[in-house]
């Protein structure tokens, strides 16, 4: 794996009154760990924070199974924090954990999610509560475990985002089929534009970029449903930093990229 942005030591199990966490870090996602949680991450797993127990939580069940952590300490770590937890990450909490991290907003609250697996271009952020956000190229292609859940997408051969949204010069059209549930709505046209929307600056952890805005029309005469997507561009290597994705009717995420990882680049 390259591009990832730095290395981190190899996990060690930790005493149980130091406070470590433990997470996919970015120097194990090789092809035989992606989907591995190490034992020692488990047994350092008491001394965490409730906030990231509850969002670590889905990933050692969908991933580990049960060997780790029984379903029963799983359910009492989740009744450990009431409501809905805000997440609000400083720069030194990012940096404190080694493992690649992403935070994703909706109108019902936020949540850092960190990386499951890489299987080619696609990425799996694992989040709390069964949630699941698949994404490729920077843009969601498939979530599970938020309710209202886009499926699938059937995207064309040419697809702008795997050129990289930087190479626009002008708008671009393409047309994608969606699936979503509930409702069986299945292979849904979906007509899209791409417009570059200039140069503008974003700060994330206190870190400024100088990024290209990109804005994404979407029209679904089916549904008469018309909205309109933003991207925040790396205009190096057409990179994702952020972005405001209608990925169903009616669902929106914001997704901010806090230790990104980042796609070899060929």
């Amino acid at each position: 794996m390259g591009g990832c942005g730095g290395q981190y030591p190899p996990y060690e199990a930790m005493p149980p009154d130091q406070d470590e966490d433990f997470g996919l870090p970015p120097d194990q996602l090789t092809n035989s760990e992606r989907t591995g949680v190490s034992t020692a991450h488990a047994a350092a797993a008491r001394t965490l924070p409730a906030w990231f127990l509850l969002l670590a939580c889905p990933l050692l069940l969908g991933l580990h199974g049960c060997s780790e952590l029984s379903r029963s300490s799983i359910k009492a770590m989740r009744l450990a924090v009431k409501g809905r937890p805000q997440v609000q990450p400083t720069a030194a909490e990012v940096a404190a954990k080694p493992y690649f991290q992403l935070q994703a907003t909706s109108p019902e609250g936020s949540a850092v999610l960190i990386l499951g697996n890489v299987d080619g271009g696609r990425q799996a952020w694992y989040g709390n509560h069964g949630v699941v956000v698949f994404i490729e190229h920077g843009r969601v292609v498939q979530t599970t475990g938020l309710g209202q859940d886009l499926d699938g997408v059937q995207l064309p051969a040419d697809d702008p985002f795997a050129r990289g949204l930087q190479t626009l010069t002008a708008p671009v059209s393409y047309r994608m089929g969606k699936d979503w549930s509930p409702g069986y709505r299945y292979g849904v046209p979906v007509d899209a534009t791409l417009t570059p929307a200039g140069r503008e600056q974003i700060t994330i952890l206190d870190q400024t970029h100088d990024v290209l805005r990109v804005d994404e029309q979407l029209d679904v005469p089916s549904l008469h449903y018309r909205v309109t997507n933003h991207y925040w561009v790396d205009p190096r290597d057409g990179f994702i930093w952020k972005s405001d994705q209608q990925v169903a009717p009616g669902l929106s995420l914001q997704l901010v990229q806090l230790r990104p990882y980042r796609e070899p680049q060929p």
